[in-house]
């Protein structure tokens, strides 16, 4: 039997996974995190993949994060499948899934939390000001149990990526984040857990949302009009059915602050907006300028 086709361990407490943890550093090896809410899918798989050229042992967890979820939100709906979910790391390569219950990652009396600016504010922040403060508490909670060389995550979540590379400079922790580019399905829908609440009718509007900010990066990086190029994007989506649209921003593709061709820095234009009742997001990089 190969060692790709060895079912990963699944982990429950925190006592168990540091002792696996320190069995792995006492043999001198190295370890990746990749973190996930589960309903893998290709995209998730393509992390994992990353992460096993990156370092002999793959940790990925799998816990659904109460903190990062508004009461409005989809926390009770958000889709859960465990059992499908250890098939496909099984086939990756993954060694440990770490898939702690709420009480054993925020215990009795739990009341610390990090407060998160910079990266996070504007954009998902104004609209989800909750949101990027339970992503990272939970990614320095993983950081802490799991203390992998590198964490690897998906530019599909753009500004959570930046959030999370600012929080571990500005706290010193000692690994390298690492990110991978968004995988996509043929035509061009970012892959997402949540595309599956989409009808029919809805999947099927759904890439207008990739078309139109890759337009505006195009745009924008010819020299155009950022506001031109956004209102067409506007525009664009409402006519398929989007709405409302939260955003579609031209960003620092480092600092998400504003961006220009003109400061020579990359940029990137994210956009979030919903669909029937799902609430899409995505991002693409502004390509360099024609010499």
């Amino acid at each position: 039997m190969t060692r790709a086709a060895v079912p990963p361990r699944i982990i429950r407490t925190l006592k168990d996974l540091r002792r696996q943890i320190a069995k792995y550093r006492t043999a001198g090896e190295t370890v990746a995190l990749v973190p996930t809410m589960g309903a893998l899918h290709e995209g998730h798989l393509t992390l994992v993949r990353t992460a096993r050229r990156k370092a002999q042992r793959v940790v990925v967890s799998i816990f659904v994060n109460p903190t990062q979820f508004a009461p409005n939100e989809d926390l009770a709906r958000y889709p859960r499948d465990e059992a499908g979910d250890v098939a496909k790391l099984a086939a990756v390569g993954a060694d440990i899934v770490w898939a702690p219950v709420p009480e054993e990652m925020y215990r009795p009396g739990f009341a610390t939390r990090i407060e998160v600016n910079g990266a996070a504010e504007g954009l998902e922040g104004a609209f989800r000001p909750h949101h990027f403060g339970g992503v990272a508490t939970v990614c320095c909670k993983l950081f802490s149990q799991v203390t992998p060389d590198v964490a690897v995550f998906g530019e599909k979540d753009y500004q959570q990526l930046c959030v999370i590379r600012q929080m571990v400079r500005d706290l010193d922790l000692p690994l390298a984040i690492h990110g991978v580019p968004t995988v996509r399905e043929k035509d061009g829908l970012a892959l997402s857990s949540r595309n599956r609440y989409l009808t029919p009718e809805e999947r099927a509007a759904a890439p207008a949302l990739a078309a139109a900010i890759r337009k505006v990066a195009e745009t924008v990086a010819g020299g155009g009009k950022q506001a031109t190029a956004i209102k067409s994007a506007v525009k664009s989506l409402e006519a398929v059915g989007f709405g409302p649209i939260d955003y579609v921003a031209v960003a620092d593709a480092e600092t998400l602050g504003p961006w220009t061709a003109a400061s020579g820095r990359p940029g990137r234009v994210l956009a979030a907006a919903r669909l029937g009742s799902t609430r899409l997001i995505d991002n693409v990089p502004v390509p360099k300028a024609k010499a």
